[in-house]
């Protein structure tokens, strides 16, 4: 059996921990075995960082952004290659596999722009002969922690921008589908990454709080669920660290009578059902105004329509849950939901899918009357799992989605401006979409979830990120004439 390698120092080296098999979630196939890092190994991967970082920071800044321009190049021409391997771990359809890759390689593309990102500000005679101005620069070791939900994008949000801005960084990934960030690395170093620029460690929670804990770590990204996110900020603030926490999400999607009932429709069961509804992003609730609450046969029709199946199987519409254990969870939300009373008017619980009879298959499944007391709208159920409220007004579908403590995602479909613009303006939520289900931003804005949906101050990609991963130093100068100092100056004031 493949047993999978730690990258360590520019090098793929064996560990001498044990670890847990990864398998084929279609087929229940044992993949490969991966090994979880021991503690010597950890702090060998940050020390190697740590030493990195001391002539990378000093490298030019346009020879930094080279290198990721060559890094771009590459992840392009292996686009395939690294799909297939996603298609393999994951269990997601082929053209849901390169659309991750894509959106992670324009996240490589925005950091190769890092010398005008970083850029600092001046203003000259802040007094008379003293100018002031800013130096952007790296704060030093930088981890991410990755889920298992997108073992190619979530990575390449981080680390590309990370080291753009002269840092090195450890990235510890799911245990689940840990071989795309293996094959991420060989590229790197194809690339001409310097050694120790990116590691990666392999291994669970107890590498995790190493990394967490370990004095030379500056920073430190996470993707995952609430509580792990709440926890992670928890935990690695107390030790000093920035931290960035992306957490869980209940995205609604807001229809009004007035939108485009095909356009909405197609749109919502794509947003619930694609990636098996394994996105942080997925649309999980519906909420239908006014006269739209006559669309639910629509829909259920339209969610009835799509399928799971493996990932060479051009009909299927998205693949299996990442683990039985995953699988289990979800049929247990649908089992409550049915049991708090919600009408579950498609009940994916007892999916099958032919000649794969040990996949994580859960159907597509659709519940209406959902109130929000009940726990499949309070829970986050990552799975092609929609629950549907009906109210009477935009206004009774903001103050709804306002009450609830997710923040991440929220869609809007409607004809009309004026709805349109009082939404986005009276939502609290971090990320608004207008006829768009899935508003995720291009890399030059930043993911921007707000609530329980993330803790820390600056988020991933975008400019906020090239915050997260600089300090800005204040300098203040003045150069004397020749002529003699008359006097001391006893005060703070400039001039």
């Amino acid at each position: 059996m493949n047993r999978l390698k730690l990258f360590v120092n520019g090098r793929f080296v064996d560990s001498s921990a044990g670890g847990i098999e990864v398998t084929d979630p279609a087929t229940q196939e044992v993949l490969c075995e991966v090994p979880f890092a021991t503690a010597d190994e950890v702090d060998r991967a940050v020390q190697g960082a740590g030493a990195t970082f001391r002539t990378w920071r000093e490298v030019p800044t346009p020879e930094r952004a080279r290198l990721l321009f060559a890094y771009q190049d590459i992840l392009k021409k292996n686009q395939d290659d690294i799909a297939r391997l996603l298609c393999r771990d994951t269990g997601k359809t082929w053209e849901d596999a390169r659309g991750e890759v894509w959106r992670g390689i324009e996240v490589a593309e925005h950091a190769c722009g890092i010398a005008s990102l970083m850029m600092g500000e001046t203003v000259e005679n802040v007094a008379r002969g003293i100018d002031t101005y800013s130096l952007v620069q790296p704060v030093g070791v930088c981890a991410g922690i990755t889920p298992f939900n997108f073992p190619a994008m979530v990575p390449l949000w981080m680390f590309p921008l990370a080291v753009a801005c002269g840092n090195t960084f450890v990235l510890k990934p799911s245990e689940q589908d840990p071989t795309v960030p293996n094959r991420l690395m060989e590229l790197l170093a194809e690339a001409g990454a310097p050694e120790g620029l990116v590691q990666v460690i392999h291994g669970g929670k107890e590498q995790v709080e190493a990394l967490l804990t370990h004095p030379d770590v500056r920073a430190v990204s996470f993707v995952g669920s609430a509580p792990v996110a709440r926890s992670i900020y928890a935990t690695a603030a107390a030790n000093g660290k920035r931290v960035q926490a992306l957490a869980g999400a209940k995205n609604h999607l807001v229809i009004l009578p007035d939108a485009d009932r095909e356009q909405a429709i197609a749109s919502l069961v794509g947003a619930t059902c694609g990636a098996a509804g394994q996105r942080c992003m997925a649309i999980s609730a519906a909420v239908l105004v006014g006269e739209a609450r006559g669309w639910l046969g629509d829909l259920k029709a339209a969610m009835a329509a799509v399928r799971p199946g493996p990932w060479d199987d051009k009909g299927a519409s998205y693949g299996p849950q990442i683990t039985r254990a995953a699988r289990e969870r979800i049929l247990g939300c649908i089992e409550r939901g049915k049991a708090e009373g919600a009408q579950c008017l498609l009940d994916g619980s007892g999916c099958q899918v032919e000649g794969y009879p040990d996949g994580n298959w859960v159907g597509p499944t659709l519940f209406a009357g959902v109130t929000p007391e009940m726990s499949i709208y309070r829970d986050e159920i990552f799975g092609p799992v929609l629950v549907t409220s009906e109210v009477d007004t935009l206004e009774n579908a903001i103050e709804l989605i306002n009450a609830n403590p997710f923040g991440n995602g929220v869609s809007l479909f409607t004809s009309s401006g004026g709805a349109a613009r009082r939404f986005q303006r009276e939502i609290r939520v971090g990320q608004v979409g207008i006829n768009i289900p899935i508003p995720v931003p291009l890399p030059f804005f930043s993911f921007t979830g707000w609530k329980d949906s993330f803790f820390g101050d600056q988020h991933v990609y975008g400019k906020e990120a090239v915050r997260f991963y600089t300090e800005t130093k204040t300098v203040t100068a003045r150069w004397f004439d020749a002529a003699p100092v008359e006097r001391p100056n006893m005060t703070i004031r400039l001039g």
